[in-house]
């Protein structure tokens, strides 16, 4: 290690040594740098491993060019010619099965019309350190971004991430308290990154280098501007450089989707899949790691779960999965409230106001 060889050298062969070493790890440092992204999952693991609150969001927001504009959002095709739902059945952990499929109105169901009591005390295991699971992530203040008279959440994901996957299902429950998603779809991380079941905000082209962009989501209280970059579902994770994806975006002609992605390369922080904004806060990751219960007694890892099984553990949280999964969409959602200044019913949950408070939102 060179903080060792720096201790015991004493001839100039080896303070050459040192200097070579030190000059070798300054280009690999500057190459790292120059990539534009790292694996969600080293980046995430590098950010947080414990369950925490307070202290993760900066005290003023940064100097950015406040959006308020008006436009259309884009709303996708509900089907996609090429791109069919998925009917070949592979074992558990390796399969695509139902990929692209809508949800059913149950499933539907389970994300739109979460009991509020749900919120509540997940919350509450938050707060009181009692989730097995990590919970919590880097948080930045921002501007907001204003469409049509609202802030926004601004989404950039990939298909192929598996730490996307996972912080969908938080991410739509958090959604839900403040508006509806009319569709939602069936979708998998990689093959090659783990294959955990998730859910898609539109169909997707799961088959080729690009980005979905738009979804079936309404709010009174905010806008949902999703960018999803895709590549081939049979492979691995991969990801595209943003300046290549922002290229693609702009080939879309959506005023409210373009004036995204520049916001996106404007704050200048992407490091790795998901991004997400939430009115005023920026996230520099997945806010929670939860691939299972991480009890004694844990099930079978949540890549080898079925989606009617994440289902069924949501729609009737009595599990660590379930619980950590609510306890982040409560981050999300204290986000929000604190963007809409607590007007939208969820703000009024007691926890959701103990968790502003301690975070500093």
């Amino acid at each position: 290690m060179p903080s060792k060889s720096r201790t015991v050298s004493k001839s100039g062969r080896r303070q050459s040594l040192l200097a070579y070493t030190a000059v070798v790890l300054s280009v690999i440092a500057i190459v790292i740098s120059a990539i534009g992204y790292v694996h969600p999952k080293i980046e995430y693991i590098n950010q947080t491993k414990t369950v925490y609150v307070n202290g993760t969001s900066s005290s003023a927001p940064v100097n950015l060019t406040r959006y308020n504009i008006s436009g259309s959002l884009i709303t996708p095709a509900t089907s996609l010619q090429g791109y069919p739902p998925i009917t070949t059945v592979g074992t558990p952990g390796n399969t695509l099965y139902g990929l692209n499929a809508p949800l059913n109105a149950s499933e539907l169901a389970v994300i739109n019309n979460a009991s509020d009591s749900y919120f509540e005390k997940a919350g509450e295991m938050l707060l009181n350190r009692s989730l097995a699971n990590s919970v919590g992530s880097t948080v930045k203040s921002v501007q907001p971004f204003i469409v049509n008279g609202k802030p926004s959440v601004i989404y950039l994901g990939s298909i192929t991430c598996v730490f996307c996957g996972e912080n969908r299902w938080a991410m739509a429950l958090a959604l839900g308290r403040f508006g509806n998603f009319s569709s939602l779809y069936t979708g998998y991380s990689s093959l090659g990154d783990s294959d955990v079941p998730t859910i898609y905000w539109a169909p997707s082209h799961y088959n080729i280098s690009g980005i979905d962009l738009g979804s079936f989501y309404s709010s009174n209280y905010i806008n949902f501007i999703p960018f999803e970059s895709t590549d081939p579902i049979t492979a691995g994770f991969d990801l595209q450089p943003i300046s290549q994806m922002q290229q693609i975006v702009n080939q879309s002609g959506n005023n409210v989707y373009m004036k995204a992605f520049d916001y996106i390369v404007q704050i200048n922080n992407f490091q790795g899949t998901p991004w997400t904004i939430w009115g005023t806060s920026q996230v520099g990751g997945a806010d929670a790691v939860d691939f299972g219960n991480s009890t004694a007694t844990a099930p079978q890892p949540f890549a080898d779960w079925t989606h009617a099984q994440v289902f069924s553990l949501l729609r009737n949280p009595n599990s660590q999965f379930a619980w950590t999964e609510y306890a982040a969409a409560d981050l999300y959602i204290a986000m929000t409230c604190a963007s809409l200044n607590n007007t939208a019913g969820i703000c009024q949950l007691p926890v959701i106001s103990q968790i502003e408070t301690a975070e500093g939102y």
